[in-house]
């Protein structure tokens, strides 16, 4: 892949909509992959007949922050904005009608994401879509779209990785986080302040510090919230405190190449209420694996400046080949 795979990132479109994201807090992962393409070297070629893909340089955050009025539900201008970069791409080259955009890929850490996709049916359909918010209910296909982890960092450091020993972990499982969504509805009546085994709050007591209780416990506990991801995975994977993923329809970043199952574990809504009984069942030998499982993974889920083999950046790329690797053009003008 290092050496055949070639980005062609379309030069249309202005600063700060296109060619622009956020670099820091919860969106980042959109911001620095835009930001990579950019100004890095890695994978782009400025030649569009040597590509293999090509890349849609918009911000989803950036058109909410610049085309969307807070609390009116207007979300024209998104539509408008999306309809006329494909349009105008469509007729200034020829590469978006010969696949109908099925070689084309967009990237996107924002909610809506997905539905700004819905916009142009052939982005929607054929594209390679890169979301964080990968949720199969919501149109997403895992043969041809991507799952983007969501990250949130408020500084360009890399995060401090570890915590206490498996051995010194005293919580089996935690959780803080708001009322979001109605899974966490569920988990909150069904485990706030019940059970000092599975300790979860709807905010972290006075004193205590968010970041510790991830570095001192077993289990941390992932629910979606208004949708399917959450920065939670991400910063338990950090903390080497092994994520438990509650959701239903939710496809985790890179499955094509990790075995989620062998350092997480996936609990389906319906059995919140059977939480603790699932994890007292995960025998110590096998949540030592689990965990030790977790080390290793970690570098995939580093945001490294530049970026490093195997690291986020090279990840989100490799899942973007893999779904290239299915399309076959000849095929699409014939159908």
């Amino acid at each position: 892949m290092e050496k055949l795979f070639k980005i062609y990132v379309y030069e249309e479109g202005q600063v700060p909509i296109f060619h622009d994201g956020p670099c820091f807090h919860m969106y980042l992962t959109e911001g620095r992959f835009i930001h990579e393409m950019e100004n890095g070297k890695l994978y782009r070629t400025t030649d569009p007949n040597q590509a293999l893909v090509y890349f849609l340089p918009f911000s989803v955050v950036r058109m909410v922050q610049f085309l969307y009025l807070p609390d009116t539900y207007d979300r024209n201008g998104l539509k408008l904005a999306v309809i006329d970069y494909i349009n105008l791409i469509a007729h200034k080259h020829p590469f978006w009608n010969r696949s109908l955009g099925a070689d084309h890929f967009m990237l996107s850490c924002h909610d809506w994401g997905p539905f700004t996709t819905a916009f142009v049916p052939h982005l929607f359909h054929k594209s390679i879509r890169v979301l964080c918010n990968a949720n199969t209910s919501e149109g997403f296909n895992p043969s041809k779209d991507a799952s983007l982890p969501e990250i949130k960092l408020l500084t360009p450091e890399i995060p401090r990785l570890g915590g206490q020993p498996p051995s010194k972990r005293s919580t089996l499982a935690f959780f803080a986080g708001g009322l979001h969504g109605h899974i966490r509805y569920l988990l909150l009546n069904e485990w706030k302040g019940k059970d000092q085994d599975v300790l979860v709050y709807e905010k972290v007591p006075h004193g205590v510090s968010y970041e510790e209780m991830m570095k001192s416990s077993k289990f941390c506990l992932c629910p979606s919230g208004y949708e399917v991801a959450s920065p939670r995975v991400v910063e338990a994977i950090y903390a080497e405190c092994v994520p438990v993923l509650i959701s239903d329809g939710y496809i985790p970043p890179f499955s094509d190449v990790l075995d989620w199952k062998s350092f997480s574990v996936q609990v389906p809504v319906k059995n919140i209420s059977d939480i603790k009984n699932i994890l007292m069942s995960i025998s110590n030998r096998q949540y030592l694996r689990m965990q030790r499982r977790l080390k290793q993974v970690q570098r995939h889920f580093l945001m490294n400046g530049p970026p490093k083999r195997y690291d986020v950046f090279h990840m989100i790329v490799h899942s973007i080949w893999l779904r290239r690797l299915n399309i076959r053009i000849q095929d699409l003008l014939s159908t």
